[in-house]
């Protein structure tokens, strides 16, 4: 497993509200969070296998923005 963590623009609970969907139909993420408190609305995800890809696209599918950090 590996944890990794990417800067967004999620900074609401409505934001939340769209992109949990997206994260929760993908098979190899374990488990996933995002920090709005932090000015950097930090996700961090819980990966079983290590392809970051699937959740940087499910991020952008949902409208949102998403860099690694």
């Amino acid at each position: 497993m590996e944890t990794i963590k990417f800067k967004t623009n999620i900074n609401c609970g409505g934001c939340l509200k769209s992109v949990t969907p997206h994260l929760n139909e993908l098979d190899n993420i374990e488990s996933w969070k995002v920090d709005i408190e932090n000015p950097n609305k930090i996700l961090e995800v819980k990966l079983e296998s290590g392809d970051e890809k699937t959740v940087v696209d499910a991020v952008i599918n949902a409208g949102f923005e998403i860099e690694k950090v």
